[in-house]
C-alpha cells in the first residue's frame, strides 16, 4: 500500500481541555497555517476539546475528526510497563455511554491531585492544589500542570527533571491512576460508532515472554480497528514494523505528533521533531472505514 501522499494531518494533539497549552481555536489557526489538511484533538479522557472545536467552527475547506484518548490496562495476560492508551475517532460526540465512561475517569484524575499534593508536600514542597488549579487555569489538571507550576517556583529545572525525580512512576510523589480496562475502552468507542485505535506502541514494554504481534492478535478479537504507526518517537524501523503487523491483521494505520503545545516544546504539530509527516490518505482510510 502507498502511504507516500505528500499532504500531511496530525491525528494525536492535545488542548487545553486536558494537558495541552493551546485551545482548540488555536489548534485549528496553527493546524492552517503549517497547511496541514486533516487532524484530530485527542485529549486525555475527555472530549471537551473535540467539542470547543466543532463549536468553533471548522473551516470548510479543512478536515477534522473527533478524538480522545483514554488512559487504559492492558489485557490481563499481556502485562505491560509504560503508557497503554486506546485513541477513539470519528464518535458521536453525544454518545451518553461515552460521556458517563469519560466522566469516571476525569473524577480519579481530580482525586488523584492532592494526594500528589500531599506527597510534594511532605518532602517539603511548599505547594497547594489551588496553586495549581491557578496556575492551569481551565481544562483538566495533571501531573504535567504540577511539574510546571515546580519549575515556575523553582523547585526543578525543568518538567522532565520534576518527572525524573518526582512525579514519573516508582518516584517519591507517583501516585497511580484509575485506569479502564482496553476491553471496556474499546468497547466504549465502537458503542459510540468510533474507531479504537493502539496509541504509541513504542511506549510501552511487554513484559515476560509475550509478543507484540499476539497482544494485536488479541486487541483485535476485542473490536481494535487500527494501530498508530506515525508517531513522534518512533524510529521508521518501528514505523515500518507497526504498519506491517497493522496489514497483517487488517487495522487501520493512523499517526500523530502527541503535540501538547509549550508542555513538549520539541514536538511541533505535523512534524513532530521535524521529520514526521503522516500521510492524508491513512485519514481517507479511516474515514472509508466508518
Amino acid at each position: 500500500m502507498d502511504y507516500s501522499d505528500n499532504r500531511g494531518i496530525d491525528l494525536h494533539i492535545h488542548s487545553n481541555a486536558s494537558d495541552g497549552t493551546l485551545y482548540p481555536n488555536e489548534i485549528l489557526a496553527l493546524a492552517k497555517k503549517l497547511g496541514l489538511s486533516a487532524i484530530a484533538i485527542t485529549d486525555h479522557d475527555t472530549i471537551d476539546g473535540s467539542k470547543e472545536a466543532i463549536e468553533t467552527g471548522i473551516p470548510s475547506d479543512f478536515k477534522f475528526l473527533t478524538g480522545v484518548e483514554i488512559s487504559a490496562d492492558p489485557p490481563p495476560s499481556f502485562p505491560c510497563s509504560g503508557s497503554f492508551h486506546v485513541l477513539g475517532y470519528s464518535f458521536r460526540i453525544d454518545d451518553h455511554i461515552l460521556h458517563e465512561t469519560l466522566h469516571t475517569l476525569q473524577l480519579a484524575r481530580k482525586n488523584r491531585n492532592p494526594k500528589i499534593i500531599e506527597l510534594l508536600n511532605n518532602l517539603g514542597f511548599d505547594i497547594t492544589i489551588e496553586e495549581v488549579i491557578n496556575f492551569a487555569g481551565e481544562g483538566q489538571i495533571g501531573r504535567p500542570h504540577i511539574a510546571s507550576l515546580m519549575v515556575e517556583k523553582g523547585f526543578v529545572e525543568s518538567i522532565k527533571k520534576a518527572f525524573d525525580k518526582y512525579l514519573g512512576r516508582g518516584k517519591p510523589a507517583y501516585v497511580d491512576k484509575y485506569r479502564l480496562g482496553c476491553s471496556k475502552a474499546i468497547e466504549v468507542i465502537n458503542g459510540a460508532g468510533g474507531i479504537p485505535v493502539l496509541a504509541h506502541p513504542s511506549l510501552f514494554t511487554i513484559r515476560e515472554e509475550k509478543k507484540f504481534e499476539d497482544l494485536i492478535a488479541e486487541l483485535k478479537v476485542m473490536g481494535l480497528k487500527g494501530i498508530e504507526a506515525y508517531y513522534s518517537e518512533h524510529s521508521k524501523d518501528k514505523t515500518s514494523y507497526y504498519i506491517e503487523i497493522a496489514e497483517k491483521y487488517g487495522l487501520l494505520i493512523t499517526g500523530g505528533t502527541d503535540f501538547h503545545g509549550s508542555l513538549k516544546p520539541d514536538i511541533n504539530m505535523g512534524s513532530g521533531r521535524g521529520n514526521l509527516h503522516v500521510p492524508y490518505n491513512l485519514y481517507e482510510n479511516l474515514i472509508n472505514s466508518i
